[in-house]
């Protein structure tokens, strides 16, 4: 009789783990099953426990329902060619990657192929990947998909002894630190270009495009007013308003009192920052004179009406949709909006009447929110406050301004407060507390002073109030049966939280186990670093290792203020969504003219994905235009020696951020010891393979600056000590080598010496 074949014994799930992890492509159940020799009824086992890892996150489907690490590439991908490396290898990113989240792109290195002509900086590729390494990967080409940029932006470098006419070459330098080469432009293709003007450059010929000529001058680096403009051309940002737009808002107005609530004897202030450009949010509370609340609080926040003036598809509309949000800068601002309705109409100013769209809402002793209801308004701002002021008053020295508004406007909106933070931190949402840079600017537009922005007790304020009018809208639309652009913020991926677990364990601090974390759980984490000299660092890693927020019509609620619904509804003057918004409580509530026409929920998916890149558009816009101001600022104190801490870690080097200016460089790792590294990804590290000198996140370090780019905004230091070590547990990793010729440049070295001896 014919025996039945024994068939292996299920596996674990930790060892289907490293399968699927230490394989260099996706692999699906069949591989799986051929691996560990699963067969027959066995299969069923197999499935149940790979259904299991894809509910909890630890595992994700590949572009063809394959299994794959949830950090890993797919098999097949498109990507962008950056440009070759040092050794010559031709390096690329993922064309999707978000570097919002603060992981580095994995490094791909695209292999030649024959039959592929060889590909340019910019170009995209269809890509078959391999891994060769946590954050390693081959790629072969499959096609090109795309040809590399049009047009380059960049800032004109002219030989000092080169005529004017004639001879030699000028170079342009690419302000997009990805585009790692220089485009030479002959005289004639100058256009009167000069030495450090900032210009728009058409690639000629070549796929690595090293020859130009330039197309348009945006500015130049002599100008101090040339950073914001850099960062706005580079990203697209549009600047003018079409003619119609421009005309509209031209004829705006007053808007009547009409079926309005009268609201201008409430004293409405606003509370904004000393450098803020519009007001378009009012606060006022009291006490709630209901005696079924006890020690209550009735709130009102007062928000520009903006759908008055701005309509659907109208020239306005249209401009703003395409803007999606104002951008900032320290110099400038890109409204949404024009000037007339910005600065003008739309913006509260005190002791003018302006019309509002208002969200009444009373609390309960604990900050709970009882019940809320909108209407249009017509409010006078008592007076235009700005955040040091209002807490100066309420440190008890309040200015001529306020002293009359204490016990009318200001006390009760810090007793509203009170109850407002303590639902807050009974919810247990996650505060990340990271400092802002503010750049004072003087006449001229050079930089006056870079430091730290305070923040005080007066702007939390503000940020509950906003928050409960958020929630509040949210809740009256899904009652009205309204379509609503909710703000979401969809909890963190099962790869970002086990790399946070391993960086909090080299501190000594742990995540409660498994993946389904509440927002208390990080608030939890955030205590236990109270005080410790890494207190800013774990800020940081657990800010990046959030999922990004964006707006769409689905809900799925907002895990960091750990919200099951949330909407923008305070700033319809510089954010589109909260315009949609406005226009949803409009019409669910019958409040006038300027609501949602029939049918608009069938392109909130569409509007929702269009805005969320505006955000991101400005949001890298305003970083880039910060780091530039910041180089900018550096510039003269090239050769001059600072104190900092080490904020990255990375295969290459370490970033360092400095005490006095928050100010952000590389510290390529060549300057750190002539030997190989080892690169502690978990640890966050690179130790020493020969003396074991260990340099480490959070290291306090002293560094010289050694170059100050301002085309790029970037920073450049070399290492000069270690001042003090962040403790943490022995680090293992890949090997990195510095300074001087890579491991390959050895081993290609080694092997012409040993053919030269066989000859």
């Amino acid at each position: 009789m014919k025996q039945k074949k024994q068939t292996s014994p299920l596996p674990t799930r930790d060892q289907v783990l490293a399968f699927i992890r230490e394989s260099p492509v996706p692999v699906g159940k069949r591989e799986i099953a051929k691996a560990f020799n699963i067969k027959g009824a066995d299969r069923v086992g197999l499935k149940e426990l790979l259904r299991d890892l894809r509910a909890e996150g630890a595992v994700a489907r590949g572009t063809r329902r394959e299994l794959m690490d949830p950090g890993a590439l797919p098999e097949y991908l498109v990507i962008e060619v950056i440009g070759p490396d040092a050794d010559g290898d031709l390096l690329a990113r993922p064309v999707h990657w978000n570097p919002d989240d603060g992981a580095a792109p994995p490094q791909i290195i695209v292999q030649p192929a024959r039959e592929h002509a060889a590909p340019g900086s910019g170009d995209r590729l269809l890509a078959r990947l391999r891994k060769r390494g946590k954050s390693r990967y081959d790629a072969q080409i499959v096609r090109k998909v795309g040809h590399g940029p049009r047009r380059v932006l960049g800032v004109v470098e002219t030989p000092r002894n080169a005529p004017q006419r004639g001879g030699l070459n000028a170079i342009v330098r690419p302000t997009d630190r990805k585009l790692r080469y220089e485009i030479e432009i002959a005289p004639r293709d100058l256009d009167g270009a000069i030495d450090g003007d900032v210009v728009w450059v058409e690639p000629l010929g070549g796929p690595l495009a090293r020859r130009g000529r330039v197309l348009g001058k945006v500015g130049t680096l002599r100008d101090p007013r040339a950073v914001s403009l850099i960062a706005i051309a580079a990203n697209d940002i549009p600047v003018e308003f079409p003619e119609p737009a421009l005309a509209q808002a031209r004829k705006a107005g007053p808007a009547p009192l009409s079926d309005r609530v009268d609201m201008r004897g409430v004293p409405f202030v606003t509370i904004d920052g000393e450098d803020a450009r519009d007001f378009d949010d009012a606060v006022w509370a009291e006490v709630d004179p209901d005696p079924a609340n006890p020690a209550g609080w009735h709130l009102s926040v007062a928000i520009a009406d903006v759908a008055w003036y701005v309509r659907p598809d109208d020239a306005l509309d249209r401009a703003a949709l395409k803007r999606g949000n104002s951008v900032y800068f320290p110099d400038r601002v890109v409204p949404m909006l024009p000037e007339e309705l910005s600065n003008g109409w739309c913006s509260l100013r005190p002791h003018e009447d302006r019309p509002t769209l208002v969200a009444e809402m009373w609390i309960d002793a604990h900050g709970h929110l009882l019940r809320h209801r909108f209407h249009r308004a017509l409010i006078r701002s008592a007076a235009r406050l700005t955040y040091t002021r209002v807490q100066q008053a309420r440190d008890g020295h309040p200015d001529r301004e306020i002293a009359p508004l204490m016990r009318e406007a200001i006390e009760p909106l810090y007793g509203a407060y009170a109850v407002l933070l303590q639902a807050r931190q009974a919810r247990g949402t996650i505060d990340l507390d990271l400092p802002e840079r503010l750049v004072s600017l003087d006449q001229e537009g050079r930089i006056a002073t870079i430091r730290l922005r305070e923040r005080f007790d007066s702007h939390r304020l503000i940020e509950e109030f906003m928050i409960l009018a958020n929630v509040a809208a949210a809740e009256t639309l899904e009652r009205r049966h309204q379509p609503c652009m909710y703000r979401v913020h969809a909890p963190p991926d099962a790869a970002k939280i086990e790399a946070l677990r391993e960086f909090l364990a080299t501190l000594g601090i742990s995540l409660p186990p498994g993946l389904n974390l509440r927002p208390r759980d990080f608030e939890g984490v955030l205590r236990k670093a109270a005080g410790q000299p890494y207190e800013r660092l774990v800020h940081e890693t657990i800010l990046r290792s959030q999922s990004q927020a964006s707006y769409s019509p689905e809900n799925v609620g907002h895990f960091g203020l750990a919200l099951r619904r949330y909407a923008h509804f305070t700033s319809p003057i510089r954010r589109y969504a909260d315009l949609l918004v406005h226009r949803a409580l409009i019409t669910g509530l019958g409040l006038g003219a300027g609501g949602l026409p029939p049918d608009a929920g069938a392109e909130f998916a569409a509007i929702g994905d269009a805005i969320s890149l505006c955000e991101r558009r400005a949001v890298a816009a305003e970083r880039a235009a910060m780091d530039r101001y910041m180089a900018a600022y550096m510039a003269e104190r090239v050769g001059a020696e600072f104190g900092g801490r080490v904020a990255g870690v990375t295969r290459f080097g370490l970033f360092v951020e400095l005490d006095e200016s928050g100010a952000n460089g590389l510290v390529p790792i060549k300057t750190l010891g002539e030997e190989y590294f080892d690169h502690d990804e978990p640890g966050q590290a690179l130790v020493g393979r020969r003396t074991g000198m260990t340099w480490r996140l959070g290291d306090r370090v002293r560094v010289r600056l050694r170059e100050a780019d301002v085309a790029t905004g970037g920073l450049l230091f070399e290492m000069l000590e270690q001042v003090e070590a962040a403790s943490a547990r022995p680090a293992a990793g890949r090997r990195v080598r510095a300074p001087g010729k890579t491991a390959r440049h050895q081993d290609r070295a080694a092997t012409r010496r040993a053919a030269k001896r066989r000859r």
